[in-house]
């Protein structure tokens, strides 16, 4: 028995190091603008917490981001030099969508969220960052690049057309009702895409102001001209994949949702707590004649 316990332990510590060794290794890239000096890399590097030279790195840079802003995305937001950055982690199939931002003044997690959504990207952990405040915007063609590296497979040229479109039009929308809520907008409509291709833009119009309503929001024709548009160009896509992604989406959205809903009425209360000792203390100044 003596014998056999150390026979044992050796074979399970075997078995262990031989399933470490063919474990499947992580699959992740980091896609940096090719504008960047080695000094905003190595920044960029550290945002991502992530030491340069243990990743595969590729570039990106303006031209290459302008095929699939151009026609979608204001110049100004262009601009001529690539400098927004990403880094993109695949996960297991099912662990859902990561995305976190630095740097980035005008894109929101949940806008990427969703618009990568439809490109057909989730599963992914995603960091989009900048040495300094930019849009955003072309960080998506970062992402497109990184997926298509390393699963070998290339996204359609239409889904990141439409993806792109996707983002600009919930990033106007967010300007004026929150990033939150018209993202929510965008992605209910992408649920129902199989209804809207029967209607007409008039109902389709209905149909977006009664959603607008379930998030106490109000739109502007140009804006609810917007998501019409928008929802002619979804429907080029298929409609099945399309909603078994945004479902998927939609349940953590859901959760960054509650959790700034948490923060936001913790924030509140430390904030009563704080004015009601303020105004204690000063009342006892009143009485002591202070």
């Amino acid at each position: 028995m003596k014998r056999i316990l150390p026979l044992l332990l050796a074979l399970l510590l075997f078995a262990a190091v031989g399933t470490a060794a063919y474990a499947e290794p992580i699959q992740s890239r980091a896609v940096i603008g090719a504008d960047l000096t080695e000094e905003q890399i190595s920044a960029v590097y550290e945002s991502f917490a992530v030491k340069r030279g243990t990743v595969i790195e590729l570039r990106v840079n303006n031209q290459e981001e302008r095929k699939y802003l151009e026609g979608y995305v204001d110049s100004a937001l262009i601009g001529t030099r690539s400098i927004s950055c990403v880094y993109v982690e695949l996960l297991p199939s099912g662990s859902g969508m990561n995305v976190t931002t630095k740097n980035i003044t005008w894109c929101t997690p949940e806008m990427y969220m969703s618009a990568l959504a439809t490109a057909g990207i989730t599963d992914a952990r995603i960091i989009v960052s900048a040495p300094f405040g930019v849009s955003g915007t072309a960080a998506m063609t970062g992402v497109y690049k990184a997926y298509e590296d390393m699963t070998g497979k290339k996204i359609d040229d239409l889904a990141k057309l439409i993806s792109t479109q996707e983002l600009t039009i919930t990033g106007d929308l967010a300007n004026e009702i929150g990033s939150m809520d018209s993202t929510s907008i965008v992605n209910d409509l992408k649920l129902m895409l199989d209804e809207t291709k029967t209607m007409s833009d008039d109902q389709l119009k209905a149909t977006i102001l009664d959603i607008a309503g379930e998030y106490n929001v109000k739109l502007s024709d140009y804006q609810i001209q917007q998501l019409i548009t928008l929802c002619r160009s979804l429907e080029k896509l298929d409609g099945e994949a399309l909603r078994s992604r945004v479902e998927e989406v939609q349940g953590t959205l859901n959760k960054l949702s509650d959790a700034k809903t948490e923060v936001t009425g913790f924030i509140g209360t430390v904030k009563e707590v704080i004015d009601s000792i303020a105004g204690f203390f000063e009342r006892i100044g009143k009485f002591l004649g202070l």
